[in-house]
């Protein structure tokens, strides 16, 4: 492995110019591709195997048309304390808002709340319900405009009036701010990492051109592939991430070879041959994270976590190949302000001895600073991620919507006046799907489903059934007492369904219970089943892999025990924020409530990836050392010298990337990005930089023993590039020619 990419890396610098007119005709080819391709759809949500998606499933069949997926917007009146949104005044201003609801060509209908009964029994507040003949992505500023001006005219006539509803929702995710934070953050950490423009603008230049061929690249698949337009989100986060992290790691190598007295290519050639095969790896962890994903069962999610992986894996071939062509342009202009002055004075005094490895700095003195004190520094990080992740047992999944929401935006007051109107479950009704296909008396058999359900303690009201043509199907709702978000309403669910059989006994039809409530329940139901056999299939692959890398039996264990601290403790600091709302306004957070269902799945998946490139960039150095001869805890203080600054760097760009989402006013992005972003800040300054070099310390030789049978079963991938030390690398062999007027000397 390494003597290949030790090659790639000599023949990228060499034909420069091939390597950079290829990646500039690929970005150019995909980019033309994506421009003239259909683009992605808005890809309706499933998740096969519930039963709110079966019920679902029964409705499209049953009643072709009647669940069409046009938006909708919810217009809520409210009149002004003690008096009735029924009086005169104020019936007239509701009515003639609703006719001009309904204009415009996007309008399919609008429900007047006085004939449609949607008034609340102290007639204090009513509702309009307009749908759409399009989904909330298609709707334009036009309607959006008409829909204001409208909800105006009884604002004008002293109502209250909020909107709510899928219509108010544009598809749009984040708009952009989060990136340009993450990449100023990045310019600056990577400016005072190397103290060099363009040590700091190569990385960045090489994250943008991966993230732009990947983005294009699923454009160009989308139609193909049925991917939605959020599908992209992840792999431009990823992307952009690891595309620095990894272009980082290689630049960094490349200084130090040149710091050591190699000439350029060859410098080059060794950074592709120990940080390029530092990268594959890293890159195959995140990927075998981001596919795992597939093991959930999710469609959507599936693709994301494909789309990423892909994504991933071009910034891996990028910084095998354009980062060593880069280099070959301006050999130089990414070294340091000195070593710059120095090849600026010629190359008389070049030497081909390798210099002397440079002395102390902060990464060596922490880590004899832990080396010194193993077993406190070990038991502190123990204990400090175990206290942090204790809040994770409290923790309660769901889909956070409007009531999430700032109270400064129209859709969270429109769900707070009808919570106060019609009660807390209005917001969340269930829907009940009775199949009587087999019954004698259809209408009989759905009566009887309807008494049984309202009769169930937590139903306030259900409403009359709706059936289908031929009349053996109807579809009612049953309103909780309690809201969409309130465990009260989960044990509801429950106990329908678990009294099902004796209602279908009773009625002589079979029924499901669907609905938005129903399907939040059931998603975490399922990602909750889901999560072990995900955490034993990546954890599982992940360790096999750096077995492989490391060949060692006790470092890939405490790698994969590391980030399971880690990411419990960052879950427990989600909890803590945004469910039991401590420091809730420091983050911008409206609303505390239920952790969205896919977090944990989102965090495992992404974050592991992430804390198993901090563990093959920093570990490798070590065992690079321990190979060329140095002591056990020696190797770990050069593992430290090398590569501690420069993952302290890939930590704070990854952090800067994923906290820049927490300014995002979505409470699910926020919710993200401030989980990955701790879970980055835990992983690497906690377990990689304290937690890592103190087991390491106490474990001595034997953390990179393995079992004799057991290594030559695995292959030798040399990630150390101790091929290198005996191969060309190590020679004079493929230096330049001298320059002309250059003394032979002065290459020996």
């Amino acid at each position: 492995m390494a003597t290949f990419l030790y090659r790639l890396g000599r023949l990228a610098f060499r034909r420069r110019g091939y390597v950079a007119l290829l990646w500039v005709a690929v970005l150019a080819a995909v980019g033309l591709g994506a421009l003239q391709a259909p683009g992605a759809s808005d890809e309706e949500f499933s998740m096969p195997g519930i039963e709110s998606q079966k019920a679902y499933d029964l409705m499209q069949e049953r009643f072709p048309g009647a669940a069409a997926d046009g938006a909708t917007a919810r217009v809520v009146f409210v009149a002004p304390h003690g008096r009735k949104v029924t009086a005169g005044a104020h019936r007239k201003a509701i009515e003639e808002t609703v006719r001009a609801l309904g204009d415009g060509t996007q309008v399919a209908a609008v429900a007047d709340p006085f004939t449609a009964k949607a008034v609340s029994k102290d007639g204090s507040t009513a509702y309009a319900t307009v749908t759409y003949k399009v989904k909330s992505s298609g709707i334009t500023d036009t309607t959006r405009t008409a829909l204001e001006d409208a909800v105006g005219q009884a604002r004008d006539a002293g109502l209250t009036v909020e909107t709510g509803g899928s219509a108010m929702d544009s598809g749009a995710g984040p708009g952009g701010a989060a990136e340009i934070v993450g990449i100023s953050v990045a310019a600056v950490v990577l400016l005072i990492t190397f103290g060099s423009l363009a040590a700091a603008g190569l990385p960045l230049l090489t994250a943008i051109l991966g993230v732009g061929l990947s983005m294009f690249t699923i454009t160009l698949l989308a139609d193909a592939l049925g991917l939605s337009t959020s599908t992209g989100t992840l792999a431009m986060m990823l992307g952009l991430a690891v595309g620095i992290d990894y272009a980082l790691f290689v630049v960094s190598r490349y200084r130090e070879e040149r710091a050591r007295g190699r000439a350029p290519e060859e410098a080059a050639g060794l950074a592709v041959g120990t940080a390029g095969s530092a990268v594959v790896f890293a890159g195959l962890t995140v990927v075998i994270a981001l596919a795992g994903l597939a093991v959930v069962g999710i469609p959507m999610l599936t693709k994301m976590g494909l789309t990423a992986a892909g994504a991933v894996v071009v910034a891996v071939v990028i910084a095998l190949t354009v980062v060593p062509a880069l280099l070959g342009f301006w050999p130089n202009a990414v070294l340091a302000g000195a070593a710059r002055g120095r090849e600026g004075r010629g190359r008389l005094f070049r030497s081909r001895k390798p210099r002397k490895p440079q002395g102390d700095n902060r990464g060596t003195r922490w880590a004899r600073f832990v080396l010194r004190r193993p077993v406190p520094v070990l038991l502190l990080g123990v204990v400090g991620l175990g206290a942090l992740a204790v809040p994770m047992t409290q923790l309660q999944l769901g889909m956070p919507g409007d009531e999430a929401k700032s109270t400064s935006t129209t859709e969270r007051r429109a769900y707070d006046a009808l919570a106060e109107g019609f009660g807390p479950g209005f917001n969340g009704p269930l829907t009940i799907v009775v199949d009587a296909k087999g019954a004698d008396d259809a209408r009989a058999a759905v009566g009887t489903v309807g008494q049984r359900i309202a009769g169930t303690r937590g139903i306030v009201s259900v409403t009359r059934p709706h059936f289908d043509k031929a009349g053996d199907t109807a579809v009612f709702t049953a309103t909780p007492s309690t809201s969409p978000t309130d465990e009260r309403t989960k044990t509801l669910v429950k106990t329908i369904r678990g009294e099902r059989p004796a209602i279908e006994s009773a009625a002589g039809a079979s029924f499901e219970v669907t609905g938005t409530t129903a399907l939040n329940i059931d998603i975490a139901g399922k990602v909750q089943s889901a999560l072990v056999p995900y955490l034993i299939t990546v954890v599982g692959l992940a360790v096999v892999l750096l077995l492989v890398v490391f060949r060692s039996l006790l470092v890939p264990l405490k790698a994969a025990l590391g980030f399971l601290l880690s990411v419990l403790a960052a879950l427990g600091a989600v909890v803590l924020v945004f469910q039991q709302g401590h420091a809730a306004g420091l983050f911008g957070v409206a609303q505390t409530g239920p952790i969205m269902s896919l977090m944990p799945i989102f965090l495992v998946g992404i974050i592991f990836g992430l804390a198993m490139d901090y563990e093959v960039f920093l570990v490798s150095r070590m065992r690079e050392s321990y190979v060329h001869g140095e002591p056990a805890r020696e190797a770990v203080v050069s593992g430290f010298r090398h590569s501690a600054r420069v993952v302290v760097a890939a930590a704070l760009i990854m952090i800067a990337v994923f906290a820049g989402f927490i300014g995002e006013s979505d409470s699910m992005i926020k919710m993200i990005g401030f989980g990955m972003a701790t879970a980055v800040l835990l992983d690497a300054f906690v377990v990689r930089m304290a937690i890592v070099p103190a087991v390491l310390a106490l474990l001595g030789d034997r953390a990179w023993r393995l079992p004799k049978w057991l290594d030559r079963l695995l292959p030798r991938v040399d990630i150390e590039g101790e091929a290198l030390n005996r191969g060309p690398a190590a020679t004079t062999a493929g230096d330049p020619d001298p320059a002309p007027g250059e003394p032979v000397e002065a290459r020996l």
